[in-house]
């Protein structure tokens, strides 16, 4: 999960885990590259990227997902935002993404995006 607000970050954690994931947790883009490019090497590679689509003062969705999808052109990236009515929302797939979920959302919604995702429905 990659967001700026570290009280979002902590409980979008929990409810993923509670839903049976590990979870890493990045405050801005470049840490979620970091992040995504470290275990891309290893045999847990990263299943699903959540990102934030503005980070006031850090790299965010927008650009972040054109650089993990520069390391791996097969990764699944869900952007969220608090913005619903932003354009890249509408049209997330035209910027990579392969979902997108509005902020605040619920434990359901989370599960539903996740699972729509990894099977091919994102």
């Amino acid at each position: 999960i990659m967001d700026d607000e570290e009280t979002v970050r902590g409980v979008v954690a929990s409810m993923l885990e509670f839903l049976g994931y590990e979870v890493e947790q990045a405050r801005d883009g470049q840490e979620a590259i970091d992040i995504y490019a470290s275990r891309l090497r290893t045999d847990a590679p990263v299943d699903v990227v959540i990102m934030d689509l503005t980070i006031p003062g850090g790299m965010g969705g927008a650009k972040a997902v054109r650089e993990v999808l520069a390391l791996h052109p097969a990764a699944k990236v869900i952007v969220s935002s608090g913005y619903s009515e932003d354009p890249i929302m509408a049209g997330y797939r035209q910027y990579g993404f392969c979902g997108a979920i509005a902020k605040p959302y619920q434990l359901r919604e989370l599960e539903r995006a996740i699972r729509d995702v990894l099977c091919g429905s994102g």
